[in-house]
Order: C-alpha cells, then sequence, then structure tokens
C-alpha cells in the first residue's frame, strides 16, 4: 500500500503561515476524499479538513477563516493553507483518504496504507 507524504511544516510565529503539501507517490489521489489530520502530545489526533473530487471543502470551527483545503489534480496533492496561526494549531499534521458517512461525519479510508510520518508544525507565542 501507498503512504501519504506530508510536507511543509515548521516553526512560526503566531499570527505567521504555514502551507502543507500531502502527495501520494505512484498512486493517484485525485478521485479519492482527502483529509488534513493533526495530532498534540497527549492529545487524540482529530480532523481538520476534508475535500473530496468535487464539492465545497469542509473545515472543523476552529480553524475556519485561518486554514483552507485545497486539491491540485495535475500535481496528485492535497494543500493546507494556514494562516494566522495560532500556539494551539501546534500538531504533527497527516493526511489521509476519508470516506464520508451518512451522519455527515468522516472514517479513515482503507485504499491507501497506514499514516504517513506527517509533519510538524509548532507555533510559538
Amino acid at each position: 500500500q501507498v503512504h501519504m507524504v506530508e510536507s511543509g511544516g515548521g516553526l512560526v510565529q503566531a499570527g505567521g503561515s504555514l502551507r502543507l503539501t500531502c502527495t501520494a507517490p505512484g498512486r493517484e489521489i485525485n478521485n479519492y476524499r482527502m483529509a488534513w489530520f493533526r495530532q498534540a502530545p497527549g492529545k487524540q489526533r482529530e480532523l481538520v479538513a476534508a475535500l473530496g473530487p468535487y464539492g465545497k471543502p469542509y473545515h472543523i470551527q476552529s480553524v475556519k477563516g485561518r486554514f483552507t483545503i485545497s486539491r491540485d489534480n495535475a500535481k496528485n496533492s492535497v494543500f493546507l493553507q494556514m494562516n494566522m496561526l495560532e500556539p494551539g494549531d501546534t500538531a504533527v499534521y497527516y493526511c489521509a483518504q476519508v470516506v464520508q458517512r451518512s451522519d455527515g461525519n468522516f472514517d479513515v479510508g482503507s485504499d491507501f496504507g497506514p499514516w504517513g510520518q506527517g509533519t510538524q508544525v509548532t507555533v510559538s507565542s
């Protein structure tokens, strides 16, 4: 199975911006719903944003207006533009294929391999 590869993390001051990139080397992701997750130390992994091949993107309330998920099919990539970063955004960020349930929530899909290594985002105050 193909693992996702995440990049673009780093150390920024509060109010700064970062753009994360997700690819799946050797495998097309263009027809799949993809999502960004994050896991802060001592906390459970949470979904941050999701975007299908069509339709509107989904963002959790705490990042609405600050983060934007997008995709570029020509580059076989999914992005997460993060603006106005806050110390509470500090986490390892991962991307994954997801499926949307009938209740509107998301489950991690099984068409790709286990979680990638993620990319560390650290926001200093």
